[in-house]
């Protein structure tokens, strides 16, 4: 008998896939979460690495290819190259494996004689075989981004990283974005032979370019951040839902702050939070050092969030910490960041956002991929500044720091900021629009 969930549509078998790192695993775990929650089965098709995150939280896991190990720091600092960066996760890790990319999810999807074949499938923009499964099985498929930079679009020209001059080009000569947007075309395109050698394979037309256009479903594209980060524009698809930002924050028994952390936060004023999220944090560098040194020079309280790898650790690098310093391996965003003076981070959408909703300025050093984007944005908004990677040494982080906390327009503007997005909704919004595609893919 079909079980029928609360709001009078049947169960469906939804599976969800992407590749990338906590930062892009946490918005599919919060859209599982609430599609349980309203009846559905929801599947994680996703890198075997995350099964210890998965598993635990009671959802079914399919394993995906490929597989990056996050102990490989030299690969790990290749992909976040800020001029090849890009390229090179591209053309040497997706493409390379993209048959069985396919093999995996087509066999997510399509079922076997335990498992019931899927009723949807939601892509990643990074699952460039997601579409040709779609195609191929006949499943209804969506699609969704996660930052602005994905839509790359002509009137709201993204800065990319190899290229940041060109972004400040538009303010100047109108028009410029158009320019950039076929520039970027031309630099990539002989990237994607290896998705049109599969595509050949499987008896299907070349297509769309799956960089800029294929990897968006027609029938659904959820835009899953704020307009405060990027408002909607002529040339993102028609199939367009923007739902705001959508929020996972900590495994299950780890959305408290421990209670020596717990204890630093109350035993003094609000620290300046430094932290290079889920993937940076794995080539941080001196990143830490210079964090605390600077730190000591204003003579502030810090919380240093250093990942998994106590080599980056200053303690551990022959540097004393005075008391107003903490290191904690990790903590909940949203535990921690309302209650911060300043936020510093490098640019990942979802810190980005987190330090949005809880309204707090931020100073930013970004990497590669969409953090030079979203850091322009954040700029642009007035609650950030925003150095280099090359620049951030103990004095210009003294220096940016100071300038941050000492005027307190940035403060204003973050804490409005923040109102705002805490009364935004993504996610009822995208599964309420997930739901609206069910029904019209199984009328």
């Amino acid at each position: 008998m079909t079980h029928i969930v609360p709001n009078g549509l049947p169960s469906k078998r939804i599976v969800l896939t992407t590749f990338g790192t906590l930062g892009d695993i946490h918005p599919l775990i919060a859209l599982a979460f609430e599609l349980r929650r309203r009846g559905h089965t929801p599947v994680l098709a996703v890198s075997e690495i995350f099964r210890p995150k998965i598993d635990p939280l009671g959802f079914e896991l399919a394993p995906v290819r490929p597989f990056i190990s996050p102990d490989d720091r030299e690969l790990i600092a290749m992909l976040f190259d800020i001029y090849k960066g890009t390229e090179r996760t591209l053309r040497e890790i997706l493409f390379p494996v993209i048959q069985q990319t396919y093999d995996d999810l087509t066999a997510a999807v399509t079922g076997n004689s335990t498992t019931p074949r899927a009723d949807l499938l939601i892509t990643g923009e990074l699952i460039y075989a997601g579409p040709i499964v779609g195609e191929k099985t006949g499943i209804p498929w969506a699609s969704y981004v996660l930052a602005p930079l994905s839509f790359f679009s002509a009137f709201d020209p993204p800065v990319l990283p190899p290229y940041p001059f060109l972004s400040k080009l538009e303010p100047w000569l109108p028009g410029t974005g158009r320019l950039v947007a076929k520039f970027v075309r031309f630099v990539t395109r002989d990237w994607c032979g290896p998705v049109y050698k599969l595509r050949t394979s499987l008896g299907l037309a070349p297509g769309e370019n799956p960089l800029f256009d294929a990897k968006h479903s027609p029938n659904l594209v959820l835009a899953m951040f704020s307009a405060v980060l990027g408002t909607a524009q002529e040339d993102w698809p028609e199939s367009t839902v923007q739902t705001g930002f959508v929020f996972y924050d900590g495994d299950a028994g780890k959305q408290d702050l421990t209670p020596e952390l717990q204890a630093f936060m109350d035993s003094g004023p609000p620290p300046v939070i430094f932290t290079l999220g889920s993937a940076a944090v794995l080539d941080a560098g001196n990143f830490y050092i210079e964090s605390a040194k600077a730190a000591e020079a204003l003579g502030i309280r810090a919380v240093l969030l250093i990942g998994m790898d106590d080599r980056y650790d200053p303690r551990n690098q022959g540097h004393t910490l005075p008391e107003t310093i903490f290191v904690s391996q990790y903590a909940p965003y949203s535990k921690l960041f309302p209650n911060a003076a300043a936020i510093v981070h490098q640019g990942g959408v979802g810190t980005t956002a987190h330090a949005l909703r809880a309204g707090r300025p931020m100073l930013v050093m970004p990497y590669s991929h969409d953090q030079p984007d979203n850091a322009r944005r954040v700029r642009r908004l007035g609650v950030a500044r925003v150095l280099q990677r090359e620049q951030y040494k103990a004095p210009q982080v003294t220096r940016e720091l100071g300038k941050l906390l000492g005027s307190r327009r940035y403060s204003r503007r973050a804490e409005r900021i923040g109102f705002e997005l805490r009364h935004e909704d993504g996610i009822t919004t995208a599964c309420d629009a997930i739901e609206d595609l069910l029904r019209k893919s199984h009328k």
